[in-house]
């Protein structure tokens, strides 16, 4: 097989630039008005609290769009994504909106190693990160590795509920089609779009992802020396996961238009590093 990160970095390579120039993203917006935040960073302010002055980096940061709005909101922010395509829009964002970010061009689980141990306040993960990963313990390892000790996590992600749905049934029928909880063999998936809208035609259209059940990134951060200080799970996700099945609301978040409280559809998430 394939090393899971080449076949993922040429699929991101290649979208990278579709999604920078995507209505989705909106970057310009982020030029012409200094106070514009993403939506992601938006929907969760009221869990954040107050990060100025904090020594921030953001994991799989792609093309940066979290990372400029945690430096808006006055962290000390730095990026780092494994895609150079998502990299290169990142820092051309950065220079455009004036905010002083360093960008890292690295695989997740080399962050430690790249960035250096113990060195932040802040580690972000925000939306459709974890999934790209095989093993959710080394990521929480690299976490921890990051933080100073009382340094704090914060993510915002997928739900495993939803990750593991079968959105391919005509009849619109919610069904488990993908494991909830890690496995060894990756979910190997061929599709030609993306999840902005863009006339842009892909060739690297194969991807290998995983899912981590709740209750395993628990653990995984317990064990890393991580104590657990919220966990929200919402009905909303900030893009229409399941296309025909959900509605947009507030916040640029979508949500099952049919009894949206069935569905986990994502989580917020936040540790604090004890020692």
């Amino acid at each position: 097989m394939a090393d899971y990160r080449e076949v993922n970095r040429a699929a991101w390579d290649e979208r990278a630039p579709a999604h920078a120039a995507s209505a989705d993203y909106g970057l310009q917006r982020f030029v012409d008005d200094p106070a514009v935040l993403s939506d992601v960073v938006r929907f969760d302010l009221p869990r954040l609290g107050e990060v100025r002055g904090l020594r921030g980096v953001h994991l799989q940061c792609h093309i940066g769009t979290d990372t400029v709005s945690l430096a808006r909101l006055g962290a000390r922010m730095s990026g780092l994504d494994f895609s150079p395509a998502a990299i290169t829009e990142a820092r051309q964002l950065a220079a455009k909106t004036g905010a002083e970010i360093d960008f890292h061009e690295a695989d997740v689980y080399d962050a430690v190693e790249v960035l250096g141990a113990e060195q932040y306040d802040l580690v972000f993960t925000g939306i459709g990160a974890l999934c790209w990963l095989p093993s959710v313990d080394r990521w929480a390892q690299v976490v921890a590795g990051l933080l100073k000790p009382g340094g704090r996590l914060f993510i915002r992600e997928g739900h495993p509920m939803l990750w593991s749905l079968d959105d391919a049934r005509a009849d619109g029928l919610l069904t488990v089609g993908y494991p909830y909880f890690e496995q060894p063999e990756a979910n190997v998936f061929d599709e030609p779009g993306t999840y902005v809208e863009t006339q842009a035609e892909f060739t690297h259209t194969v991807t290998h992802e995983w899912n981590h059940g709740l209750g395993q990134i628990v653990t995984a951060l317990l064990e890393a020396g991580l104590q657990l200080t919220a966990l929200s799970e919402h009905d909303s996700v900030p893009w229409e996961a399941l296309p025909g099945l959900m509605t947009q609301a507030d916040l640029g978040e979508w949500r099952l238009t049919d009894r949206p409280e069935r569905l986990a559809a994502s989580y917020t998430l936040q540790a604090v590093k004890l020692r």
